[in-house]
């Protein structure tokens, strides 16, 4: 016997895939969902992801059965980016390796979201991944995606959008969202420039062992200007610090080069992993739990929090206005059993 419908104004649920730290999460549940599922395989953004959601994701996305998993409204996904960015493809093809759909290591765990999609069919999902998933292999990964999505029976709608109008970094990413009745469509809302600035984010005090040591200021300085002589733009990146910074990076924690903050009398500093929380938007009352390192790699991968929340409200607001439409498609069989693996 199915299961009723979903009352109107009850809250919405979502699934956090690829979770990383839970940037998304903190976005939806800030929107009025809740989550009632996350799977993230890192053991040390698991362990950020427990110290601050009480609770350790499900690990490989492959062996995590849709028939074992809770009913949901939304599936929310920040798919690995690396097989499409623009670094991670230069990258792969400098050492003769496959990239995009091609790598069978994370450019295939799009197939993942669209078994679950295919088999639990909620109501919505929301996708997120690098700019240059538009363009990638001229466009072929994308029209895959879309194209599976809209087989799946799904509405699609994208668009990439720049962060800084609400941190202080330069942060283009394509956000997808669709919806479980082809005839309801996603309108991307209009976001107010709040003007942010890298000085409103920085720390007081901070530590000495973030300020550039001579050798490795130097070895920046050097590098810049050798290809300032031929002609390309690589170099360290000094900020304004009453503007907005490059884009932060998983790579953040090698040097820093990216994103330096000028010190009057002294070498300049990178930022402290608190900073980078900031710079992506998380509360100061986000724990760190793990190293630098990793804390920089943790950062450098997730969402800007803000700019999602700002979107998970406009999508929770479409479910909501649409409910006998829309959310009759999260009503479930629960004896159903059958699972896609």
């Amino acid at each position: 016997m199915p299961a009723r419908k979903k009352a109107h104004g009850s809250p919405l649920k979502f699934i956090d895939l690829f979770a990383g730290i839970g940037g998304i999460r903190i976005a939806f549940e800030k929107a009025g969902a809740g989550c009632v599922f996350s799977s993230e395989w890192n053991k040390f953004a698991q362990q950020t992801y427990e110290a601050n959601f009480g609770e350790v994701p499900a690990g490989d996305i492959h062996e995590v059965h849709a028939c074992d998993l809770p009913d949901f409204d939304i599936l929310c996904a920040g798919f690995p980016c690396q097989p499409f960015s623009i670094a991670g493809v230069s990258k792969k093809n400098s050492l003769q390796k496959p990239h995009g759909f091609e790598d069978k290591t994370q450019g295939t765990l799009f197939y993942e979201i669209l078994r679950i999609l295919n088999e639990k069919k909620p109501a919505a999902f929301f996708l997120e991944n690098v700019k240059n998933l538009e363009k990638h292999d001229k466009g072929k990964t994308f029209s895959i995606i879309r194209e599976s999505l809209l087989d799946a029976g799904y509405s699609f709608s994208y668009k990439v959008v720049n962060a800084k109008s609400l941190v202080p970094q330069n942060r283009e990413r394509i956000f997808m969202v669709g919806f479980r009745d082809p005839e309801i469509g996603f309108t991307f809302p209009d976001i107010r420039d709040r003007k942010p600035r890298i000085i409103d984010i920085l720390e007081e005090n901070v530590p000495e062992k973030y300020t550039l040591t001579d050798h490795l200021w130097e070895y920046l300085r050097n590098y810049a200007e050798k290809h300032r002589l031929k002609g390309n733009g690589f170099g360290y990146g000094l900020v304004d610090v009453n503007n907005h910074c490059r884009t932060l990076s998983a790579r953040y924690f090698k040097d820093g080069s990216e994103i330096l903050i000028p010190q009057e009398g002294k070498n300049p500093r990178r930022l402290t992993p608190r900073e980078c929380a900031r710079l992506q938007g998380y509360p100061d009352s986000f724990i760190i739990p793990v190293s630098d390192t990793q804390a920089y790699k943790q950062f450098g991968n997730s969402v800007a929090v803000p700019l999602v929340e700002i979107l998970a409200k406009q999508v929770v607001h479409t479910m909501k206005e649409k409910p006998p439409n829309l959310l009759a498609y999260s009503v479930k069989t629960k004896t159903r059993r059958v699972c896609v693996s």
